[in-house]
């Protein structure tokens, strides 16, 4: 049976809310358009922007749209146009103002659907397209110099942890901010050093482990705020690179370091990204699937859930109940 033939279940936005008010409804499937394929969900996963999103009210958003950036499944039905075979398994990340993951069915364009190699988990692949596209991009903003160092905030999360090995295959010397519990991991992927992200004094710690270098890059996961207070510590002709929010104005004096600034918004390639644009975005999820393939790429830790209990997960990531973990959903066949 093709998905136009059938209903399937997916949760709905109504308002913004909290996850908890996720309604589950059925909807009817219909036909791909050119460009566009099906694909039957088997693994969705969560990330910090959908709970983000649920509570406010995105553009284009009406009651009843499907939420969900993430998910791995079958094609079970492509558009014209489109070369990837019935039944390849895909990963996507889906545009905000879309039907997203959250549902038994997803139509994506075929653009942004990342082939999974054979060898590659569902689970594995799930937290591939948002962590480690945004992870990719965000390095992208860099040029690759060897023997510089780089800072990493927020090194316990699904972002920091690929970026940092991404940034340790340049020959970069890597520091990081998270919470003492991630502190022998993270050491044992080989990076330089890492702080205590609660203590006033790592600024000043850091100062002091650099001696008299300086850092040439500070990638920020955590808010425009706290990406300002980084640019002091970033050296001559350097870059900041704010992964959530964005700076509107320049956090040093004109003629000081010459700072470069960069903002990363992996879901705008939704909206302005070109044919070679996503052939690079392609390219480089199948980098990163082959690399965890190889078990040459360290992912965050999981748990899975049920689809049934998709918004009580969602909400347990938003209110911290489930730290340092990522949050997979399961949907059977």
């Amino acid at each position: 049976m093709t998905p136009s033939a059938h209903t399937y279940s997916a949760w709905t936005w109504q308002e913004p809310s909290e996850p908890e008010q996720l309604l589950l409804e059925e909807r009817v499937a219909v036909l791909p358009g050119p460009g566009e394929i099906v694909v039957r969900n088997t693994m969705i996963a969560l990330n910090p922007v959908d709970w983000k999103v649920i509570a406010a009210s995105p553009d284009g958003w009406r009651p009843g749209h499907v939420p969900g950036v993430d998910g791995v499944g079958i094609v079970a039905e492509v558009g014209d146009g489109v070369g990837i075979p019935l039944g390849t398994r895909v990963a996507y990340h889906q545009g905000l103002g879309k039907p997203g993951s959250f549902a038994e069915y997803t139509t994506i364009d075929a653009d942004c659907a990342l082939v999974v190699p054979d060898g590659v988990s569902d689970e594995s692949a799930a937290g591939i397209p948002c962590p480690g596209l945004t992870a990719w991009q965000a390095l992208a903003k860099v040029p690759d110099m060897p023997n510089r160092d780089v800072l990493v905030t927020g090194a316990g999360g699904a972002v920091s942890l690929i970026l940092m090995q991404l940034a340790l295959r340049r020959n970069w010397r890597v520091w990081a901010t998270a919470s003492p519990v991630h502190r022998d991991r993270l050491l044992a992927l080989g990076i330089a050093g890492m702080f205590d992200y609660r203590d006033e004094g790592w600024h000043a710690q850091l100062t002091v482990a650099l001696g008299p270098r300086r850092l040439f890059a500070a990638f920020d996961t955590t808010n425009g705020a706290y990406a300002r207070g980084l640019a002091s510590l970033v050296g001559y002709n350097g870059h900041l690179v704010c992964i959530q929010d964005r700076l509107e104005s320049p956090p040093m004096p004109p003629f000081t370091t010459a700072l470069s600034l960069h903002e990363v918004a992996l879901n705008s390639a939704h909206g302005h990204a070109t044919a070679e644009d996503w052939r690079e975005w392609r390219q480089a999820g199948a980098h990163l699937l082959a690399a965890v393939g190889i078990g040459a790429l360290d992912l965050q830790q999981h748990i899975v859930t049920a689809f049934d209990d998709l918004p009580a997960s969602l909400s347990a990531l938003k209110h911290g109940r489930i730290k340092g973990k990522k949050i997979l959903v399961r949907i059977e066949a």
